[in-house]
């Protein structure tokens, strides 16, 4: 039996947690792919890639779907002017890369299982479940985060039991940046009263009023 995993890999305090607890608890030989839908800078990529080296990851990947993203659903948002709740345009830009977490490293590797640091909470779950169940039908899914019903609290100490360092501020939220918007989960998301303060934020408002933005096509593609 095969005792590696791909492991989805976004650097934050989930799937940070998430290679330390399968290489150190678990056992497992640690594959990471980052899936790159126009979130990421090079000197991010670089530097996802050197935390996810520092963990003891036996191999790390980053596959850029910027242009297939946008080809294949944002394009159809913008031309259809598609709205989750008037006036919010459909943003969903965390885990819309499930799909190309499947295959390359998993083939390359040999891996038996794929791992997700979902927590449970939202509906990105669903999407990685649904399209790992889909597409590689009888490979086991991994969810530690949701399976211990782990606070970040707790990931935070287990990594520091660890030796592993995390900015405490900047891992109070989970920033999910991609070509199409930028989404921020936390303590308040999870409540339907209060508000994600303004520094919870990784761009900080410099404007007030409203723009209007007109964009135009050209040919048919």
């Amino acid at each position: 039996m095969s005792n590696k995993v791909v492991l989805a890999y976004s650097g934050g305090l989930d799937t940070t947690y998430c290679a330390v607890y399968l290489r150190k608890v678990r056992n497992f030989e640690i594959h990471a792919l980052t899936v790159n839908t126009g979130g990421f800078s090079a000197e991010e990529i670089e530097q996802i890639a050197a935390r996810a080296k520092s963990l003891g990851v036996a191999s790390f990947e980053c596959v850029d779907v910027t242009k297939d993203y946008y080809d294949n659903c944002i394009k159809y948002l913008i031309f259809g002017n598609v709205l989750k709740m008037p006036p919010i345009p459909k943003c969903e830009c965390r885990k819309d890369g499930a799909g190309d977490c499947r295959c390359p490293a998993r083939q390359k590797t040999g891996a038996t299982a794929v791992a997700h640091g979902s927590t449970g909470a939202g509906n990105d779950q669903v999407r990685f479940d649904m399209v790992f169940q889909s597409m590689l039908p009888g490979v086991e899914i991994i969810t530690p985060i949701r399976d211990l019903r782990l606070s970040r609290e707790e990931e935070l100490a287990f990594l520091r039991e660890n030796g592993v360092e995390i900015n405490a501020a900047k891992a109070k939220y989970s920033i999910n940046k991609g070509l199409w918007g930028t989404s921020v989960g936390g303590k308040e998301t999870l409540t339907s009263k209060d508000y994600l303060p303004e520094d919870a934020w990784p761009t900080p408002v410099t404007e007030t009023g409203v723009r209007h933005l007109e964009l135009e096509f050209e040919g048919e593609s």
